[in-house]
This record gives C-alpha cells, sequence and structure tokens, in this order.
C-alpha cells in the first residue's frame, strides 16, 4: 500500500498548523498593544477567547494527525491482505481522541500559556510602575532600570528571556553562550541570578520576556 497520498496530506496539516501558531501569536501581541495602551479589560478578554479558539483548533488538528499516523503504523505493522478502509479507522481513532477533551486541555497549550503568563507580567510591571510614580518618580525610575539589569552582563537587556522553571530573565545570547559553553565541557548550568538554587538552566526552558521588552522600550521612550 502506498501512503503517499496520506504523508501529503499530513504536511498540509502542518501547514494550517503553522498558521495557528502565527495567529495565536498576532492574538498575543495585540493582547499586550491593549494592556500598553490601558484599553478597557473586556478587549483584552476577548482576546484570550481568541486564544482559546486557537487552541481548540490546534488540539483538532493533532488529534487528526496522530489519528492518521497510528492508522499508517498500525497497517505497515499488520501487513493486511485486503485494503482496510482508511476512512472508517481514522475516523474511530480520531473520535476516540477527541472524546477525552477537558477544558483543562486547552489550559495547557503552550502558546496559551505563555499569553497568560506574559499578560499577567505586562499588568504587574504598569500597576507597579503606576504606583511607584505616585509616590516618587526617581524611585520609579530607578526601581524600573534594576529589573531591566542582565545578571550576567550587568548591562540593560536588549532581548530578554524569561527562565520558564525560576522565573529569572536574562540576555538571550549571554545565557545561550553560557549553556553552550557549560554543555561542550558536559557541566550543568546554574541560575546567573544570585540566591537562585535552580542549577539545571536549559534553552528549552527559556521563553521571549515580551512584557519586559516592552516596559525597557517604553522607558527609553520616555
Amino acid at each position: 500500500i502506498s501512503f503517499n497520498s496520506v504523508d501529503s496530506s499530513l504536511s498540509s496539516l502542518k501547514n494550517c498548523q503553522s498558521y495557528i501558531n502565527t495567529g495565536m501569536d498576532i492574538a498575543t501581541h495585540v493582547a499586550f498593544d491593549l494592556v500598553e495602551s490601558f484599553n478597557d479589560v473586556e478587549d483584552v478578554n476577548s482576546m484570550e477567547k481568541v486564544m482559546l479558539e486557537y487552541a481548540a483548533m490546534d488540539r483538532e488538528l493533532n488529534h487528526y494527525m496522530k489519528a492518521t499516523e497510528e492508522t499508517v503504523n498500525q497497517i505497515k505493522r499488520e501487513k493486511p491482505e485486503n485494503i482496510p478502509n482508511l476512512k472508517n479507522l481514522v475516523k474511530e481513532k480520531f473520535t476516540a481522541l477527541e472524546n477525552k477533551n477537558s477544558d483543562s486541555d486547552l489550559q495547557k497549550n503552550e502558546k496559551y500559556m505563555y499569553f497568560k503568563d506574559q499578560l499577567k507580567e505586562m499588568r504587574k510591571q504598569y500597576n507597579d510602575n503606576e504606583a511607584i510614580e505616585q509616590i516618587d518618580e526617581d524611585i520609579a525610575v530607578t526601581q524600573s532600570q534594576m529589573n531591566f539589569i542582565c545578571p550576567i552582563t550587568q548591562m540593560e537587556m536588549q532581548k530578554p528571556v524569561r527562565n520558564k522553571v525560576c522565573g529569572h530573565t536574562y540576555e538571550e545570547d549571554a545565557i545561550l553562550k553560557i549553556i553552550q559553553t557549560r554543555k561542550q565541557q558536559k557541566k550543568e548550568v546554574r541560575c546567573p541570578k544570585i540566591g537562585c538554587s535552580h542549577t539545571k538552566v536549559k534553552e528549552s526552558d527559556l521563553v521571549p520576556d515580551e512584557a519586559l521588552k516592552r516596559a525597557i522600550d517604553s522607558q527609553k521612550k520616555q
């Protein structure tokens, strides 16, 4: 049995998945713009609904691709004499996966989790600055600048990335250089933030800190 057409279809579905990822990135940045512009909470919440819709589409695509791949592997393994009904087999496996769906699945979508996390940081950044500014403008500037300094370079960050495990931020190039060097030495990387006990910093745990980058850029404009 030739599976060329099936492989072609799976490739097309993966392209669709990349479009979903792009859509989620756009929705995330729109939400950040809304927070930055002090827009109504309802507008920001509408972006969260969009993110959940995208997450649902992503889950459905993943289930369909998984059902198809499992069906193909099953046929290759069993090598039946008669060609089975691929459509029915895929549908059966897909339905079984969809029946296990729950709202918590969507909450665990990686891009949705990033959206929620960065949105929280954005709101915290703006609320904290607003509260401090009411006391003393100089204190607000000093406090912000302290948060902008990379613990490795001791300079203001240009491309901050945050460690999902311990929550600390670093300049992207600086932390990646340390990770690469320690990898060659076959040693683990300790978080460079003073006082942090995290000893296994990995590149896969680093995510762009869009909220902090926007705060840094905003401070520069002021």
